[in-house]
C-alpha cells in the first residue's frame, strides 16, 4: 500500500517537473517571438515606411521614362 502511494507520488512529481519544463520552453519561445515582432514593428517598419513615402514623393515629380531610340532598337531584337 505504501509502495503504491509512493509510486503515485513519484509519477505526479515527474509529471509536474515535465509540465513545468514544457511551460518554461513555451514561455521562452513566445517571449523571443514577441521580442522579434515588436522589434520589427517598432524599429524596422517605421524606417521602411518613411523610405517608401520619400521614394513615392520623389517619383511623383518625374515624368514617365521614355526609351531612347537605341534602347528601343535593342529591345525589339537588335536589328
Amino acid at each position: 500500500m505504501i509502495g503504491t502511494l509512493l509510486t503515485f507520488f513519484a509519477v505526479g512529481l515527474v509529471a509536474l517537473v515535465a509540465i513545468s519544463i514544457l511551460l518554461a520552453v513555451l514561455g521562452t519561445v513566445f517571449s523571443l517571438a514577441f521580442g522579434v515582432v515588436s522589434f520589427l514593428l517598432f524599429k524596422v517598419a517605421p524606417i521602411l515606411l518613411i523610405g517608401w513615402v520619400v521614394l513615392k514623393i520623389m517619383d511623383r515629380g518625374k515624368r514617365p521614362a521614355e526609351l531612347s531610340p537605341a534602347d528601343r532598337e535593342w529591345l525589339e531584337g537588335g536589328k
